[in-house]
């Protein structure tokens, strides 16, 4: 279902690259009060780090960051403590390797990467079989969110879920990162990535993982690596199993997962955001009957500010999604208040 939108950009944000970078490099906030780390081992041998916000017995939900971000990251932090203050405990995975750790071996994290969720999942319904549990993913967290949801239909006992700014179709948002001032965000990103790559190989040599460590070595020299079909062909697609980049972009993208989804969920996107086009969107026939369709004519990616005082800047997606999640979880969710 396609649903009107109540979201209006702050007039002095009312500009896709202003909404996109004021949180991200503006917003400064502590860590939630009360966060609490825990390891969990995979089944692989390898590890995930997940970071828990409140105590108790209250619905949960589960947290899903960004490429290249973490639980750190500021709309996981501004979340968890909007949640908090509203009675609801949260858990952010931090996918592997983005905990401030290295992860143990050659493969990490990407778009379409679901076995850590399921995991992480599976762990938490098995220690708590009644507590009411939701997720909410942004961009790369939502892209698995969503196909998450879609490959485990009704399998699931989720009350709610919730997916933003998400490159719904993952060849399109590579390619809308090649144009225009969109090249500056992928410029920055692949810095980080093959960083990432550079040190990794380093921390995995240093630890005698000699065979992981060689892995990452015949990927060869990325500096010349400038776009993410690139990135993705090289290191993402060899280091994951796909064919190529071509193979990973089609299995990966969410939108075809959409009509299986049987978990309420809702889907916010902005027609602005520089990270993909419109094109992206899919038709109210592509959504199945549980998955609700937010599109606002602003917002960037991951920004949706509003508010007219700039020295108090309203951020409202967290009020947003926690007004779904205790109006979808209805008399469940509240019991636990």
């Amino acid at each position: 279902m396609l649903i009107n939108s109540t979201f209006k950009p702050a007039w002095w944000l009312n500009n896709p690259h202003l909404q996109t970078l004021y949180p991200a490099l503006l917003r400064k906030l502590p860590p939630p009060a009360d966060i609490r780390r825990e390891r969990l081992i995979t089944p692989d041998a390898d590890f995930v780090d997940i970071d828990w916000c409140g105590e108790g017995n209250q619905p949960l939900v589960i947290l899903l960051h960004g490429l290249t971000g973490s639980s750190l990251s500021g709309y996981i932090k501004g979340l968890q403590c909007t949640l908090w203050a509203q009675g609801l405990r949260s858990v952010a995975l931090n996918f592997r390797g983005c905990s401030g750790e290295y992860n143990h071996t050659a493969r990490c994290y990407h778009s379409g990467e679901t076995e850590d969720i399921h995991f992480l999942y599976q762990t938490l319904r098995q220690r708590e079989p009644d507590t009411p549990f939701a997720a909410v993913g942004f961009s790369l967290g939502g892209n698995v969110l969503l196909k998450w949801l879609g490959e485990q239909g009704d399998k699931l006992s989720l009350v709610a879920a919730v997916a933003v700014s998400v490159p719904l179709v993952l060849s399109a948002c590579a390619t809308r990162l090649d144009n225009g001032f969109s090249k500056i965000y992928r410029a920055n990103l692949l810095r980080e990535l093959k960083q990432y790559i550079r040190d990794k190989h380093v921390y995995l040599a240093h630890l005698g993982k000699d065979h992981e460590a060689a892995k990452i070595a015949a990927l060869g020299d990325l500096s010349g690596v400038n776009s993410f079909w690139q990135y993705d062909d090289r290191v993402v697609a060899r280091l994951h199993g796909f064919a190529d980049v071509s193979d990973y972009y089609q299995r990966a993208s969410s939108r075809q997962f959409l009509k299986a989804i049987t978990v309420n969920t809702l889907v916010i996107q902005a027609v602005d955001d520089p990270f993909m086009t419109s094109a992206v969107l899919p038709s109210a026939d592509e959504l199945s009957a549980s998955v609700q369709m937010e599109v606002t004519r602003g917002g960037g990616h991951v920004g949706f500010i509003v508010g007219n005082n700039p020295l108090q800047p309203e951020y409202w997606l967290e009020q947003r999604i926690t007004q779904f999640l205790q109006q979808t979880g209805g008399a469940d969710w509240k019991a636990f208040d």
